[in-house]
């Protein structure tokens, strides 16, 4: 699995499980969806994500996008 796909699936799960906490536990959870998405946004525009590092670190395979 590639960096871009790996980053993709931890966004998607991390999106997904703050948005379950906010309705089971609390709506600040939200909060943390908001960072996720704010923080896709600015990837997209400057190509910089520290998940990307990480990984990229770790040996992952790179994509096209990171």
């Amino acid at each position: 699995m590639s960096i871009d796909r790996m980053v993709m699936a931890f966004a998607g799960s991390f999106i997904l499980i703050s948005l379950a906490l906010a309705h089971w536990h609390s709506p600040y959870w939200l909060w943390f969806t908001a960072f996720v998405g704010a923080n896709l946004l600015q990837a997209s525009f400057s190509g910089f994500c520290p998940l990307a590092m990480i990984l990229k670190k770790l040996g992952v395979k790179s994509g096209c996008a990171f």
